[in-house]
């Protein structure tokens, strides 16, 4: 799917479950997409982990994961519900070893397309690109300073690098 296709659908999906403003309350995303969703100690290499049966869907995230991080996770699982789930067949599993903010190896080159998806539309919901432009228009931000970064991460419940990468692919950033 395109970037662009990407950004409309996660705005599509955001005013359908009447969630478009900062923060996205990415738990209420699942909860109004029939997912639930459950912490638990998954491990160091675990981030999250999606099953699908039928039309529903369960969420689980690392609980020893920082709260920004577990915020991605459930957006970036979410992403693979709205993108990649076969709904109403036989179960299925997704698990996310290292959901991350940075293009590897393997997402860089694409080998992966599903988790490269993954990744784009989980930003894509939890910092939307017209909610990030208001933002950094009305506190008349400079991009250029960290501490602008920081500010617009913490009104998105983001990581800075989180929102540093996603300033980046909305080429927002010199």
């Amino acid at each position: 799917m395109s970037k662009e296709n990407l950004e409309s659908r996660a705005e599509k999906t955001l005013r359908d479950t009447d969630t478009y403003r900062v923060p996205v309350a990415i738990d209420i995303v699942a909860q109004r997409l029939n997912l639930t969703m459950s912490a638990a100690p998954l491990g160091e290499k675990v981030s999250g982990m999606l099953v699908v049966m039928g039309e529903r869907g369960a969420i689980g995230y690392n609980s020893s994961h920082p709260r920004v991080r577990q915020r991605f996770t459930i957006s970036h699982e979410i992403a693979h519900y709205l993108l990649h789930a076969k709904k109403g067949e036989k179960a299925q599993l997704f698990i996310d070893s290292s959901v991350t903010f940075r293009r590897d190896e393997n997402s860089s080159a694409g080998d992966d397309r599903d988790e490269v998806e993954a990744n784009q539309l989980g930003a894509a919901l939890l910092m939307p690109k017209g909610l990030v432009q208001q933002e950094v228009k009305r506190n008349e931000l400079d991009l250029e300073d960290e501490d602008a970064i920081s500010l617009l991460a913490k009104k998105f419940q983001v990581s800075a690098a989180a929102m540093s990468n996603r300033l980046a692919n909305l080429r927002m950033l010199r």
